[in-house]
């Protein structure tokens, strides 16, 4: 494939994505729908002034079985089929205090969000794609399933990890026929959510310039001394679920300016 076709590759295909009015998920629609997609995304409110234009959006709570079953009839209704399917909804929201501050509602909110609404889209959309005998999915994962911060997110890296290794066996099933399967992990990427993270601090630190590197600092650094930014995971998204990356299936691509420590 030359360089000039990738303006138009997702051309004629079906794309879901979750969460995708802001942040990684926005970035990742625009992406896809700029290249010739047909994108359908999800929120729990739909927005009135999206930029995106010709996006169709199913007002769905991800986190509840009843609007995941809402979100895969929304595909077959306003999709037909489906050759993309990307989770990103994602979060933490637990309070700190460390393991015991968590309780049974922190954690089973925390594993609706980040694992078990990716578990329940992909047992409702895989058979359409299984049907069709090609397609590809990307769960968005996180670094903190390999560096969890027990003070403030176990509940949530717990959730990533056991997404990262949900992903892998469902690639051995279903790469055979024809689903590729991967997961992006994530570091510190700087979205709206994340801004305004850095704006609290700020008001303790001093300055947004002291807030990011508190921030930056609390991970350990991060080797390119920047946060990433939700274009560059929409870009390694789109390569991962097109057809220039068609060997590649069971793998994490880790997006992280080099934060983790360790191969």
């Amino acid at each position: 494939m030359k360089l000039s076709s990738y303006e138009h590759e997702f051309q004629g295909k079906r794309a879901l994505v979750t969460g995708g009015t802001k942040g990684m998920g926005f970035a990742i629609v625009k992406r896809l729908a700029e290249a010739g997609a047909t994108v359908l995304t999800t929120a729990r409110t739909i927005p009135t002034d999206y930029e995106i234009p010709n996006v169709h959006f199913v007002q769905a709570d991800i986190t509840k079985p009843e609007g995941t079953a809402i979100i895969i009839e929304a595909v077959k209704e306003k999709l037909g089929g489906i050759d993309i399917l990307i989770n990103t909804v994602g979060g933490a929201s637990t309070p700190p205090g460390g393991a015991l501050a968590l309780t049974e509602e922190d954690w089973m909110e925390t594993l609706n969000m980040n694992l078990l609404g990716a578990v329940r889209l992909d047992r409702g959309l895989i058979p359409l794609m299984v049907e069709q005998g090609k397609a590809a999915i990307i769960h968005v994962s996180s670094i903190q399933r390999k560096m969890p911060l027990y003070e403030t997110t176990l509940a949530y890296a717990a959730s990533k990890a056991a997404l990262t290794n949900y992903s892998k066996g469902l690639s051995k099933e279903f790469s055979p026929k024809g689903i590729r399967i991967n997961t992006i992990a994530p570091g510190f990427i700087q979205t709206e959510a994340a801004d305004r993270m850095i704006d609290r601090i700020a008001t303790a630190a001093g300055s947004r310039e002291a807030a990011l590197d508190e921030l930056m600092n609390s991970l350990g650094g991060i080797p390119i001394g920047r946060p990433g930014l939700p274009e560059e995971v929409a870009e390694l998204a789109a390569f991962l679920v097109s057809d220039r990356a068609a060997s590649i299936t069971g793998s994490e691509y880790v997006i992280d300016g080099g934060t983790l420590a360790t191969i």
